[in-house]
């Protein structure tokens, strides 16, 4: 993958939104950029860490090992957000991988940049840690979830999850394309359970569907799901 300047200076990533403005001058000139095909590996889980990147067009999912053959999906990055902070410290190995769902263009910066990024811009440095306690409460009520929330629960918040991050398109469809394998590993669930589940809501008049696409027919129903699973789930 090679890294080289392929786009402008227009600066509108996580770094950029937060840092001073007399510091986008050093991130433009420290900042690499590199397209990304459909499918492309950005980093690897237990790869050594070498820097942050942050998306600049395009989706990224953000996901780990769940065994040899499955994958978690943790989140969906897209348009500034950030990437690889997780492997700060500790080990310096990133715990988690990065694909791009969709082709896009991805920002790299050093390891070097990024934490005397952290020492200038204060700022930046708060923003980054409410990030951090943000993704850490998610992380913990996912975990919490796989271990109590029935799967259609988890399904259903899922669907909700990604249409509230995504929004809709012109006819209604949920706007990301998904594949139901990704979609099992978001919800935590193997392939053939999702399936079932996905043909259960349609029965339901809960969802409607066009090929991959996914539309929410009856939101507080789905919701309803969710709030049911979690009066399931022990405190």
């Amino acid at each position: 993958m090679v890294k080289k300047n392929l786009i402008s200076d227009n600066c509108d990533c996580f770094l950029c939104k937060h840092a001073i403005k007399e510091w986008h001058a050093a991130i433009s000139a420290h900042k690499k950029s590199f397209k990304v095909k459909k499918g492309e590996k950005i980093f690897k889980e237990g790869d050594p860490v070498t820097g942050v990147y942050f998306v600049y067009s395009g989706t990224v999912k953000v996901y780990k090992k769940w065994d040899a053959e499955k994958e978690l999906i943790i989140r969906f990055a897209r348009d500034g957000a950030i990437l690889g902070h997780r492997g700060i410290g500790g080990d310096a190995i990133y715990p988690v991988s990065a694909s791009a769902l969709e082709a896009g263009v991805v920002c790299y910066i050093d390891m070097d940049f990024f934490e005397a990024s952290l020492k200038v811009n204060p700022e930046f440095a708060y923003r980054l840690l409410m990030f951090f306690a943000d993704e850490l409460r998610e992380s913990e009520k996912k975990m919490r979830n796989l271990a109590h929330m029935p799967v259609k629960g988890r399904v259903a918040e899922a669907l909700i999850l990604l249409n509230k991050q995504f929004g809709t398109s012109s006819e209604g469809y949920i706007s990301i394309d998904l594949s139901r394998q990704d979609l099992a590993s978001y919800a935590g669930a193997t392939y053939e359970t999702v399936f079932r589940v996905i043909n259960e809501l349609v029965a339901e008049q809960l969802i409607t569907l066009s090929g991959k696409s996914i539309a929410i027919a009856n939101y507080d129903g789905l919701l309803s799901l969710t709030q049911e699973a979690a009066t399931q789930v022990p405190v």
